[in-house]
């Protein structure tokens, strides 16, 4: 979602490089770049002058100490100021139990998904989250969120007879404290738009269930739009947080940086993808570093350490000291790499990867190499040398991919072997050469 303004603002505060000293000047238009890059994501243009305004009161007169240079003294600036308009700190929900949280939103905001997300997120936490459907105007809601429930192993409440969603709400709290359940999540109605009926019926909800948390659910995507929602909802209802879901699209992100100081309720959680395990919570100082093209090590250490099995990790580092890697060793690993969210996801999260953009077919290649690998034997995979033109055509008719893509799968995963076993007996420069090559010629299938 940010990669036009890290662009910008990567372009921005290049003109800084060489500058012995901060001054008015040299400050003026680099900053002035800095705010048509924040309107230009559709930031609120209050939150980019006030923004702006502050980066230069801080930057102006500074010296440039001998092993900082300008550029980097004003990208720790802008850092900071970037967490402070998202919201310091890490927003915690309320340590009560049972936890009480209402979801609230319009239409099309991923309200219900969001639910799931996050009883998901909090059933690892140790949590035993109870989700109930309070939406009785759209029975696929109602079904939505019960396949969900179902599939994440979270206990379920809805009353598909009744129209009194306030007694559905007291209903499920009755529910919750006869299944043992200590957090219950109240996915309520949406609309197209807010309405007077719709602020009435969850403040009555609220009213009768004394939710620890209110949390609106806001599309990233809506830009300046959100920001307005969002200030309805919290006159009529007292938000405690806000979830902003669609951040893995291509809208500007404005709203993620304007809401916060337009409202002064706190992101809590982002979601970045459609799958239940793309559901985070909100670091700003995180976002901030992956704005400015820092990368987010924190973050991919904590989706890989969720994710990776780590026993199969340590087997599979000395498979690869040992340069004994086969075709199932690498079919793993896809597999456990797939598991932490799109390729593109974790590049962005790589210093200085930011702004590289993977093809744009890199995950449907990826799915046909998977697709190639599993119409093997466990054999064929084991010993890829036995793979003569008959073997490969059936693997190629299985995969449904022509056999010249099974060619090269195969001959790229023997240039791979070569250079593991250089690296055993030492010939790095000669494995960086091999490398070279590879990457001229494609790279491994969709890695």
């Amino acid at each position: 979602m940010f990669e036009s303004l890290t662009d910008k603002l990567g372009q921005a505060l290049r003109n800084l490089r060489g500058v012995g000293k901060l001054s008015d000047e040299n400050m003026a238009d680099a900053l002035k770049e800095v705010r048509t890059a924040l309107l230009s994501a559709d930031v609120h243009f209050k939150v980019a002058r006030e923004f702006t305004e502050r980066v230069q009161a801080q930057c102006v007169g500074q010296e440039v100490t001998k092993s900082v240079t300008p550029g980097q003294q004003v990208v720790k600036i802008i850092h900071d100021e970037l967490v402070r308009l998202l919201g310091e700190g890490t927003t915690q929900l309320s340590g009560a139990r049972p936890l009480k949280i209402m979801m609230v939103g319009l239409h099309g905001s991923g309200k219900t998904t969001s639910t799931a997300k996050l009883g998901k997120l909090l059933k690892k936490r140790g949590y035993r989250p109870l989700v109930a459907a309070c939406d009785v105007y759209r029975p696929a809601a109602i079904d939505q969120l019960e396949i969900l429930a179902r599939q994440e192993e979270l206990g379920f409440y809805a009353d598909r007879n009744s129209k009194d969603v306030p007694a559905i709400g007291v209903a499920a709290l009755t529910a919750a404290q006869t299944a043992t359940a200590d957090c219950i999540i109240f996915d309520t109605a949406g609309r197209l738009q807010i309405d007077a009926d719709l602020i009435e019926e969850v403040k009555k909800l609220r009213a009768r269930v004394q939710p620890d948390e209110v949390l609106l659910v806001v599309d990233g995507a809506l830009g300046q739009e959100a920001v307005n929602v969002a200030k309805t909802f919290h006159d009529a209802l007292s938000l405690t947080g806000l979830i902003l879901t669609k951040l893995d699209g291509d809208a500007r992100g404005g709203a993620a940086l304007s809401i916060k100081s337009i409202t002064g309720v706190p992101i809590k959680f982002v979601g970045t993808g459609e799958k239940t395990g793309d559901f985070e919570v909100f670091h700003p100082d995180r976002l901030a570093s992956r704005i400015l093209g820092m990368g987010d090590v924190v973050s991919l250490v904590e989706k890989a350490q969720e994710t990776i099995d780590e026993k199969e990790a340590e087997k599979m580092a000395e498979k690869l000291r040992k340069a004994d890697f086969n075709l199932e060793d690498f079919l793993s690993q896809m597999q456990q790499v797939k598991k932490m969210g799109s390729m593109q996801s974790i590049i962005g999260m790589m210093p200085g990867m930011s702004g590289v953009a993977l093809p744009d077919d890199a995950e449907r290649q990826m799915g046909r190499t998977e697709a190639i690998i599993k119409s093997m034997t466990i054999q064929e995979r084991r010993k890829p040398e036995i793979l003569n033109g008959n073997r490969r055509q059936r693997i190629a008719n299985g995969a449904g991919v022509k056999i010249v893509e099974v060619n090269q799968l195969l001959k790229q995963f023997q240039q791979m072997q070569k250079m593991m076993k250089m690296l055993k007996g030492g010939g790095g420069k000669k494995m960086m050469r091999q490398m070279e090559a590879m990457r001229g010629k494609g790279g491994f299938p969709g890695m």
